[in-house]
């Protein structure tokens, strides 16, 4: 009986269970507490359309952050590919906009996969370097946009703002980075890599090749990011001084669930479950008027105790 229990616990169903009853908790908490204000039907569609573009960047993040590594030049590529895909649909229309977005965003991963291996930098340091060059190339690329809106993005192209075209995009990314995950090398040897990356050497893996992979791999979907964030806001405005930065911590959190629920085998759906969770937190929050400041420490509280007590480890194991 213990070891059907024990093995329960560790079966993709349990995690993929404990993570719609933490959703579930969280909905009812809420919609006690504020019933009129909070997770009515049109409010959900709200809150999934939101959580799930940040859910394709936890994604992406997922690549590096399984590694020991970390990208603060998330948010800039988000709002500097938005840029270019919206200068480009004005001449290619819906194609330039899908294009931009994705080319752009996977550009810049290349960029920065590059610099952080070649000149063995620590990915902080340079990711934020990278993040005040691709802000001011954003506020450079706003400034000569010669349209009379500047970083708005055409009426007519703002078909993935809604559905079902938005949940097609979002779907369409979970679904390849489930199959880039479980079918190719570079899922395990992602894993492999964060687990012990002195141990993956001596079995052969390149390192480099894959920690560059994953920068690539991690931009490509902030290029996708890009394009329902565009869509979803019709349009793109840019900014400096770092103010891009906040961009990048909801698609973290995400992936802190996806590493979190790791072990369970789930590390997408904990990623697009998880972000839906953060989602409900922060509305919740908002419905009970609570001050914005407040806000973020509170659903960065209750993100850690939810990480922290799914990632515990069994008595008296160590966890790394």
């Amino acid at each position: 009986m213990n070891k059907k229990l024990s093995k329960l616990k560790t079966s993709k169903y349990y995690g993929i269970g404990l993570l719609l009853g933490i959703a579930l908790i969280v909905w009812l908490f809420f919609k006690i507490l504020v019933p009129q204000n909070f997770g009515t039907s049109t409010l959900m569609k709200g809150y999934l359309q939101t959580s799930i573009q940040y859910a394709v960047g936890g994604c992406g993040l997922y690549f590096i952050v399984v590694m020991g590594l970390f990208d603060f030049s998330v948010g800039a590529n988000v709002v500097l590919s938005a840029l270019v895909g919206v200068y480009l649909s004005r001449s290619f229309g819906l194609l330039g906009l899908i294009l931009g977005c994705i080319i752009c965003g996977t550009l810049i991963g290349v960029f920065n996969g590059f610099l952080y291996t070649t000149f063995k930098i620590p990915s902080i340091i340079v990711t934020i370097g990278l993040m005040l060059i691709l802000e001011s190339i954003a506020n450079y690329v706003l400034n000569n946009d010669p349209s009379p809106n500047p970083g708005k993005l055409p009426s007519n192209l703002l078909i993935f703002n809604r559905a079902p075209w938005n949940y097609v995009v979002a779907i369409s990314a979970f679904l390849l980075m489930g199959f880039i995950l479980h079918y190719t090398k570079i899922g395990t040897y992602s894993n492999a890599i964060g687990s012990n990356e002195l141990v993956a050497k001596t079995m052969g893996i390149n390192v480099t090749k894959y920690k560059l992979l994953g920068f690539v791999f991690l931009h490509l979907f902030v290029g996708i990011m890009a394009l329902l964030t565009v869509s979803y806001g019709s349009g793109m405005l840019a900014v400096t001084g770092m103010a891009s930065m906040d961009r990048n911590f909801k698609p973290l959190m995400g992936t802190f669930f996806g590493i979190a629920f790791k072990k369970y085998n789930v590390p997408v759906l904990a990623i697009i479950i998880g972000e839906f969770i953060i989602t409900l937190i922060f509305n919740g929050l908002v419905s009970l008027n609570v001050p914005t400041t407040i806000n973020s420490f509170a659903t960065g509280a209750v993100l850690l105790i939810i990480v922290t007590l799914t990632n515990r480890g069994p008595k008296g194991a160590v966890v790394k």
